[in-house]
C-alpha cells in the first residue's frame, strides 16, 4: 500500500547533481547566505592538507635557481587522505625536528645522460614510514602518468634534493588549499535584485543566466516586489586538485565550521576555558540533537584550528609555526 506524506522536510536539504572523481555539484537548501557563505569559506582556507613545505637542495646544476626550483615544488599536489586524523601539525608535535607523525619525506635525484630530459613529479621517491600508504603521493592525473612538470634538464645536469611535506591549511600558503575552485551562484535569475549588472546595449545578451536557472523560476513581473525576501538555495560546484576526494572535502568543512561554532558560542558563554583542552564531542556533534551532523565512520574531527597553534613571533630570529627557517644552507622553507 503506498501512502502520500504531506509534511515537507525540515532543516538543510542537499541534492547532488553530478559527481565526478574530482569534482561534485550540489544544491544546498533551506538555509540562509551566511551559513552557505561559511561553509563556501572553510573549504577554500581550513581544511588540512599536505604540501612539500621545506626543501634541502644538495646539488642543483640545471638553469632553474634553487629558490624556483623550491617553490615549483612546493606547489605539487600530494595526497593527503586522512591527514587530518593522522598527521600531527608540525608546531604540535614533540618531535625535536621531523617525525613520521608531522611529516612525510620524499627525495629526487636524476641527471641526464641524454640529450635532454623533463623531470616530472612522478620522480619524487617517498622514503621513511608513513601513516597510510597514500599520504604523501604526488597527485597524478593525466593519462601519461607523469604528473607535473618541475624541471628540464641538458647533457650531464643533475638535481639532487630531499623534501618535507607537512601538514597545513590555505589560510598559511595557498600550496595547502584542497580546491582548485568552488562555484558559488544563488538566485540565477536576480529575482532579489542583489545584483545590477553593468552592460553596454542589453543586458540579456551581454550577461546570458547560467544552467542553475533551469532549477528555479522567474520572478513575475506583474507582482510587486518582495523587499524582506531572502536567499535560501544556493549552488555549489566544488573542484578538487586530487589531494582530498569531493565529498571529503565538503564533510571535513561542515566538522570544522561545526567547531568553529562551538569556539565562538564558548567564548560568547565565557566558558572558553575548554578550549585549552579541546571541544566536547558531543557539542560538536550536536549535543544529542537527533537532527544534527553526524560524520561518516572513520572521522572523529580531531581537526587542530588555525588560531591554536601558536602565535607566531616576528621580528629577528623569528620563530615559524615549524620552527627557525635555516636560510643560507641551502634550506627552503614556505
Amino acid at each position: 500500500m503506498d501512502y502520500e506524506m504531506d509534511m515537507e522536510p525540515t532543516g538543510p536539504q542537499v541534492t547532488v547533481r553530478e559527481a565526478e572523481p574530482y569534482r561534485v555539484d550540489f544544491r544546498l537548501s533551506s538555509v540562509d547566505i551566511s551559513f552557505a557563505n561559511s561553509l563556501r569559506r572553510v573549504i577554500l582556507a581550513d581544511i588540512p592538507t599536505l604540501a612539500l613545505d621545506l626543501v634541502e637542495i644538495e646539488n642543483n646544476t640545471s638553469v632553474i635557481p634553487d629558490e624556483m626550483l623550491a617553490h615549483r615544488l612546493g606547489m605539487i599536489p600530494l595526497n593527503a587522505k586522512n591527514c587530518d586524523q593522522e598527521l600531527e601539525y608540525t608546531r604540535d608535535c614533540d618531535c625535536e625536528d621531523h617525525c613520521p607523525r608531522c611529516s612525510v619525506s620524499l627525495s629526487l635525484h636524476v641527471r641526464c645522460e641524454g640529450i635532454h630530459m623533463p623531470i616530472y613529479a612522478r620522480h619524487l621517491v617517498l622514503e621513511g614510514e608513513r601513516s597510510n600508504d597514500l599520504i604523501g603521493t604526488p597527485v597524478i592525473k593525466d593519462p601519461e602518468g607523469k604528473g607535473a612538470l618541475i624541471a628540464k634538464l641538458s647533457k650531464g645536469q643533475e638535481i639532487k634534493l630531499t623534501c618535507l611535506a607537512k601538514k597545513g591549511i590555505a589560510k598559511e600558503h595557498a600550496k595547502w588549499a584542497p580546491t582548485a575552485a568552488v562555484g558559488f551562484e544563488y538566485d540565477p535569475h536576480n529575482n532579489l535584485k542583489h545584483v545590477d549588472f553593468w552592460y553596454e546595449q542589453d543586458p540579456v545578451k551581454e550577461w546570458p543566466i547560467s544552467e542553475n536557472a533551469t532549477w528555479e523560476t522567474p520572478a513575475n513581473p506583474d507582482q510587486p516586489f518582495d523587499y524582506d525576501a531572502e536567499p535560501n538555495v544556493f549552488y555549489f560546484d566544488v573542484e578538487s586538485i586530487g589531494n582530498l576526494e569531493p565529498d571529503m572535502i565538503i564533510q571535513q568543512g561542515l566538522l570544522i565550521l561545526q567547531k568553529k561554532l562551538i569556539e565562538t558560542i564558548q567564548n560568547l558563554n565565557g566558558t572558553a576555558g575548554n578550549q585549552a583542552g579541546g571541544i566536547d564531542e558531543g557539542d560538536m556533534m550536536g549535543g544529542g540533537d537527533p537532527d544534527a551532523y553526524e560524520p561518516p565512520e572513520g572521522m572523529d574531527g580531531n581537526m587542530t584550528s588555525y588560531g591554536n597553534g601558536g602565535a607566531s613571533a616576528w621580528g629577528p630570529s623569528a620563530q615559524t609555526p615549524y620552527g627557525a627557517t635555516p636560510y643560507g644552507n641551502d634550506a627552503y622553507g614556505f
